[in-house]
């Protein structure tokens, strides 16, 4: 039984990490994307962001959103 566990548990790594690489191009492109629309959406507007546009500056800025500032926009830019 062991050996039927092992051999199982292996091939689940060996699909799991099939799809991960298979993945990683479409996702890449998603965020190329979404980095472009959110960075357009931050050159047309002025704090307060939606939160999704916060969320993203957060990440983006390595900062909470509640301390990002319009000094913060211009040195992202």
């Amino acid at each position: 039984m062991g050996i039927h566990r092992s051999a199982t548990a292996r091939r689940r790594r060996q699909e799991q990490h099939d799809t991960r690489a298979y993945n990683a191009h479409y996702k890449t492109k998603e965020r190329q994307r979404r980095d472009a629309k959110m960075a357009a959406r931050v050159k047309g507007g002025s704090l307060p962001f939606a939160p999704e546009v916060m969320s993203w500056l957060s990440a983006k800025l390595d900062k909470q959103s509640s301390r990002i500032t319009a000094e913060d926009l211009t040195k992202l830019g």
